[in-house]
């Protein structure tokens, strides 16, 4: 490895079988995802709203917040950043290797397991059929066993993909798409064994399985996104690339060990929260590191932030370095006795799982899908898409933000609980406000998806060129 590595990538190769296998993988992958985005986000303005009226659908047991907010959360997880991550990491791998992807026909199979499981946990779940409360982890065991299946079938493709790269070197990207998808593997393994699934044991594992799902697939596949499409779009290589794999080894070690954080004061061990604060402010050195790495790729060149998917990387970045400096912030006892369990949290979710992971996809999806189908998205709309998402998610995070804090110091006063309610009301309604500027901007993403898939092409009128003299 070295940096020469930094910005390899197979050259196109227009026609070839191979590619266009790959632009249909990509392009399938995308528009499946983006119709999940679109189910799981109005499903969450619905939540959204019930706050604010609090009897809106409620005549349905199927539409009650209980069964509502874990379709919202898996869906969006599972049938939306999931897919599409693997979606984008199946194109990087081939086409930074200089090779052909493995198998196309094991990434549909990929693609087909993921969904079966998006959809029968949606089924079930609002069917009243679940797993218990374990947040993240609703579904029943065997649609979870389902999804593990999906995952696997998507890591052994990637490996062999990368196996048969042309040169020695392995891209930056794919160690980051590679390392998490092994790891969410050994994650989801160990969220269904069944021995450690009661008392304190269940809540060990609980913080242990609830913010890897975040930090260790999540956030490794939206770093590989960023460390491909961000050099492709500024036509610079990444910044170092040894402080990329300085932040990937670091992310890897300190990272684990936090998920207790979510469970202080509780009967936990004392030793574990303490080292889950640590790993916490460890933590750091990753994020601010990973985090500079991105910048100053894009620094000296505002030109290339205007008007280009580089606009989605920069918000996304920005939300990486926020959301998981608060991250770190959040875990200290004094801050999570004022936040825990408050709406500080569902905003800072929010701030991380959207105004990071989502803009990623949303970015390597507007810099890569084109390349893959040689069609373009209408700039306007991309730029309506771009703004409504950063206002939404900023009125979003700012609304429950701060009325969150108000929330917890209601509670450590002694305030009725009916006056935090109260407080909080106006809080509630922004972030609605915030919400429906968020799921309009999806209803143009979709749009833009379908001009970059399986809209077609349109053909320029040829011209009617003067008759040569003479003729």
């Amino acid at each position: 490895m070295n940096s020469s590595a930094t910005i390899a990538a197979s050259p196109h190769r227009d026609g070839d079988a191979g590619d266009r296998a790959l632009a249909r993988i990509f392009s399938a992958y995308t528009a499946s995802a983006t119709l999940w985005l679109v189910f799981a986000t109005l499903v969450g303005v619905v939540l959204a709203l019930k706050f604010a009226y609090p009897e809106l659908l409620s005549g349905s047991p199927a539409l009650t917040f209980g069964r509502l907010r874990p379709i919202h959360t898996n869906g969006t997880f599972y049938a939306w950043a999931s897919p599409a991550l693997i979606g984008l990491a199946l194109y990087i791998a081939a086409r930074s290797s200089g090779a052909r992807l493995y198998s196309p026909k094991l990434a549909w199979v990929t693609l087909g397991l993921v969904n079966l499981a998006a959809i029968a946990g949606t089924v079930s779940l609002a069917l009243g059929l679940n797993d218990g409360d374990q947040e993240y982890r609703e579904w029943l065991g065997w649609i979870r066993v389902v999804l593990a299946l999906g995952l696997v079938t998507a890591v052994w493709n990637l490996l062999a993909t990368v196996a048969r790269r042309e040169g020695k070197d392995i891209y930056l990207s794919n160690w980051y798409t590679i390392g998490g998808t092994l790891w969410t593997i050994i994650i989801v393994v160990v969220a269904l064994l069944p021995w450690y699934q009661h008392g304190l044991g269940q809540v060990a594992v609980q913080g242990y399985y609830m913010h890897n799902a975040v930090g260790m697939w999540f956030t490794p596949l939206s770093l590989g996104v960023f460390y491909y499409a961000l050099p492709k779009l500024m036509n610079r290589p990444i910044y170092s690339y040894s402080l990329g794999i300085f932040a990937f080894w670091t992310n890897l070690a300190f990272y684990p060990l936090l998920g207790a954080h979510h469970f202080l004061f509780s009967p936990l061990p004392w030793w574990l929260q303490t080292t889950a604060i640590v790993c916490s402010v460890a933590m750091l050195v990753p994020v601010w590191g990973g985090s500079a790495n991105f910048l100053l790729t894009m620094r000296g060149r505002p030109e290339r932030m205007r008007r280009t998917p580089a606009a989605f990387i920069l918000v996304g970045v920005l939300g990486y370095l926020l959301g998981s400096t608060q991250g770190t912030v959040e875990a200290f006892r004094s801050l999570q006795r004022v936040w825990h369990l408050t709406n500080f949290t569902v905003g800072h979710s929010h701030l991380t799982m959207y105004g990071f992971v989502t803009f990623a996809i949303w970015g390597g999806i507007y810099a890569l899908l084109p390349r893959a189908t040689g069609k373009e998205p209408n700039n306007l709309l991309m730029g309506v898409h771009f703004w409504l998402a950063t206002v939404g998610v900023l009125i979003y995070v700012l609304a429950l933000s701060i009325g969150g804090t108000v929330q917890g110091l209601d509670w450590i006063r002694g305030a009725p609980f009916i006056e935090s309610v109260t407080d909080m009301a106006p809080y509630w309604l922004w972030r609605s406000i915030g919400g429906l500027l968020m799921f309009v901007s999806h209803l143009v993403f979709a749009w833009n998806v379908w001009t970059m898939t399986y809209r077609r092409a349109r053909t320029p009128a040829p011209s009617i060129a003067p008759a040569p003299a003479g003729a």
